[in-house]
């Protein structure tokens, strides 16, 4: 369609238009028996509208040079709004005096609990409500074995997190979910927020870098596993990217 968009000046234009059309919704249609979609022929074509708006964006931004790819999944025939109505809920996170007390380190190089033993559980899909918090918060429970109180630890900065998880166990973090998050295939995310307003709640299970050079976080998400790495992404870590440091936490196990 770009390309099409580009020769209009060039004659036959009534024909590329027709063919970008096909070549549009012919995407779209493999998309849906892919996805097992089903819509009244009114929400067919608003569909097929908002899939090809999504679409455009994914082959833009993986046209240029960013850290991440971006590709279709189950959420492609959603709008922005539409998906934050059904999979986000926004909380508001005041900076609060952590209670993590930090170990003297050295800290591994790499960290990935997926790795260590069977300390974390397959990727669940929470489905068509805002509950990630509890699947974040679960899922931190299912890998602190033996807990004793219902109290949780709080983490007041990366450094405290990267303590944390390279000397305890995986954490719960909630951060500021982006229209670009909800299309990401692989790589590193990155944003440019750093705000108290959070609205998707995680687990990450480990931590690495790139070359030395870029560091990240290894993060579990509940959107199942047919969405980013077969459920898990990478964000970048020490820059508190949308907020992730802002609200963290694990639970305080039985010693």
């Amino acid at each position: 369609c770009f390309v099409a968009a580009l020769s209009l000046n060039k004659g036959n234009v009534l024909t590329e238009l027709f063919f970008c059309v096909l070549s549009e919704e012919y995407h779209f249609k493999q998309w849906v028996s892919q996805h097992n979609k089903l819509y009244t022929t009114e929400e067919y074509y608003h569909r097929l509208g908002v899939f090809t708006e999504n679409k455009r964006t994914v082959d833009r931004h993986n046209a240029g040079n960013n850290s991440f790819t971006m590709g279709l999944n189950q959420f492609s025939d959603l709008t922005f709004e539409e998906f934050k109505k059904f999979y986000l809920q926004t909380q508001i996170c005041s900076v609060t005096k952590g209670t993590h007390v930090l170990s003297t380190g050295p800290y591994p190089e790499f960290v990935d609990w997926r790795t260590k033993g069977n300390f974390v559980t397959p990727v669940k899909n929470q489905g068509f409500c805002g509950s990630c918090w509890t699947f974040s918060t679960t899922g931190c429970l299912e890998s602190v074995i033996a807990i004793a109180t219902g109290k949780l630890i709080s983490l007041y900065d990366e450094k405290a997190m990267v303590d944390a998880v390279a000397q305890l166990n995986p954490i719960t973090f909630c951060f500021d979910v982006t229209p670009d998050f909800k299309h990401y295939k692989d790589g590193y995310t990155k944003c440019h927020s750093t705000a108290d307003s959070v609205n998707h709640a995680v687990l990450a299970v480990g931590y690495g870098s790139e070359d030395n050079e870029k560091p990240y976080w290894i993060v579990k998400n509940s959107w199942g596993t047919a969405w980013g790495k077969d459920g898990y992404f990478l964000i970048e870590r020490g820059k508190n990217m949308c907020g992730l440091a802002t609200c963290s936490s694990y639970p305080l196990p039985l010693v």
